[in-house]
């Protein structure tokens, strides 16, 4: 029993031994990683039964009703060697039926989990497993800020989104179209979009999937950034890849697929679900679709080149069934990713799904509200890679350079909360209540000094001052801050270094293949 007849003298509350919390907002240099190992146990919905019961529907669906694959005959007879059977409808179509297991048989070569190299070695990631790679949100037609409004993204408007992606600590991974830049020839800008993710970022990156020869530039880019023998021997890129559902692969879609498995290169497949238009809209129906045509897609890359790198991907939403438009950030389908999760586990595949999903047009209450809903479902269930983690609103139709600021400071937190609770005896802290003794505050406690730099996540963007703080400083709303931030942000941005000579190379082949073309426009 611990007796103290008066209370010790105090200690001074600064540790002269220590670098004092800095008076800037947002130092939580300890949670800085190049990606989120978690440390948290994922959710699991679903008991073993019902699980199961997903599974064989998702079987039933591929047996039964099959895939209908259009315009490509090598993935076609691919399928066919695998043992599908293969049914011609008419030209290039075919319905591609596979028998129950056929596919998990075909999935066993996938790797569980798979390096992601960067320019910069300290910001390759890993996915899968316990890992978690944070993106930025990726194909929308417009841009908006609080000063021009809502308008077509630019090719400006896409190496500022990146500039902001690469500023901050709280994402992973550069992502790929993060926004689309309509005022380049749509059968040339994916060669500055990857120019602009190589140069002004230097994390991992999405690559081209609009068409087979964009994705093979894109991969001959990283063949002269990286060099031939090392993309020969690691995936430097992925390609995102959606499925046409309901149930259907289209030609573009899995030549796509195919050039970047051919190259060793990484693929994530995903249909893009609207509950009740392409899909249906319970969503225990929608995730056994989900999982059907997400397998189909993925098992392509293993019969081009077994043990290629594949993510298992859903992008599942519902709809308003009173006008027909579609409904993000809503509990549904955030239950849905949580199941996703689990399935992917018992596939033993890395998972992309959800993200700060929202239909709100600006970055306010809502936007937030939805996105929390949706992101937190990814991070519970267990996703690996997340894309659309950072500026995702109007139903993806456009980027937000204020929410992508917002994003991105939430995903700092969750950081933090994925780090977990460690229960031990300094974080019990005992000594801390016992040495004062009751009545007596704790700030100058040896526990808070030794603690006071990591105690907290610490918001680099929230206002947590009182009122009366707030209000006599201009009463400035989450908006506007938000505002000011990424114009500051993109005032201090400084590009990572990069070979000059490698730079050049980049620039004479862009030149190259832009001068062998004629402009497209559609």
């Amino acid at each position: 029993m611990l007796e103290l007849s008066s209370p010790p003298a105090r200690r001074p509350r600064r540790n002269p031994s220590r670098t004092p919390r800095s008076a800037t907002p947002g130092q939580n240099l300890h949670l800085r990683t190049p990606y989120i190992t978690r440390r948290i146990p994922t959710y699991d919905l679903l008991g073993d039964e019902g699980l199961t019961r997903i599974e064989d529907t998702a079987d039933r669906i591929l047996a039964e009703i099959g895939i209908e694959l259009r315009d490509d005959v090598q993935a076609m007879q691919l399928y066919r060697a695998a043992g599908a059977q293969v049914t011609h409808v008419s030209g290039e179509t075919w319905r591609i039926r596979f028998a129950p297991g056929l596919l998990r048989e075909v999935l066993k070569t996938a790797p569980a989990q798979f390096t992601q190299h960067a320019r910069n070695p300290a910001n390759t990631v890993e996915i899968g497993g316990t890992a978690m790679v944070f993106a930025p949100a990726y194909g929308s037609p417009f841009v908006m800020d609080m000063d021009n409004g809502r308008r077509y993204g630019t090719i400006a408007d896409f190496e500022n989104l990146i500039k902001l992606a690469q500023s901050s600590p709280w994402l992973h991974h550069s992502g790929g179209t993060i926004c689309e830049p309509t005022d380049i020839p749509v059968n040339k800008r994916h060669l500055d979009m990857v120019y602009a993710h190589i140069r002004y970022s230097d994390r991992a990156f999405l690559g081209s999937i609009t068409a087979p020869d964009r994705a093979a530039d894109s991969i001959e880019m990283c063949r002269i950034l990286f060099g031939p023998d090392f993309v020969d021997r690691n995936c430097v890129i992925m390609g995102n890849f959606n499925t046409t559902s309901p149930l259907v692969l289209d030609g573009v879609t899995t030549a796509g697929i195919r050039t970047y498995a051919q190259a060793g290169q990484g693929t994530i497949h995903l249909p893009f679900l609207l509950g009740g238009a392409v899909s249906p809209l319970t969503m225990a129906g929608a995730v056994a679709q989900c999982l059907a045509e997400s397998m189909a897609s993925c098992a392509l890359a293993q019969l081009v080149r077994p043990g290629a790198p594949v993510v298992l991907g859903s992008f599942l939403s519902s709809m308003s069934l009173r006008t027909g438009s579609p409904t993000f950030g809503t509990p549904e389908p955030a239950l849905g990713s949580l199941v996703m999760g689990q399935l992917a586990r018992r596939l033993n595949l890395p998972l992309r799904c959800a993200g700060n999903f929202s239909t709100s047009k600006a970055p306010d209450g809502q936007a937030l509200q939805q996105g929390m809903m949706s992101m937190m479902s990814a991070v519970q269930g267990g996703a690996n890679y997340i894309l659309h983690a950072a500026g995702f609103v109007d139903g993806l139709l456009s980027m937000s350079y204020e929410k992508m600021v917002m994003d991105m400071d939430m995903c700092g937190a969750l950081h933090s909360y994925m780090a977990g609770l460690d229960v031990n005896d300094d974080t019990l802290a005992f000594d801390a209540l016992a040495q004062f003794g009751p009545g007596e505050h704790l700030f100058g406690t040896d526990h808070t000094l030794r603690h006071y730099q990591t105690a907290y996540w610490d918001s680099g963007f929230n206002d947590d001052r009182t009122y009366e703080t707030w209000s006599e400083t201009g009463s400035i709303d989450a908006a506007t801050r938000a505002n000011q931030r990424w114009k500051d942000t993109l005032a201090q941005y400084e590009p990572p270094p990069i070979d000059p000579a490698i730079d050049a190379a980049l620039k004479d082949y862009i030149l190259r293949k832009k001068a062998a073309t004629p402009d497209a426009w559609y």
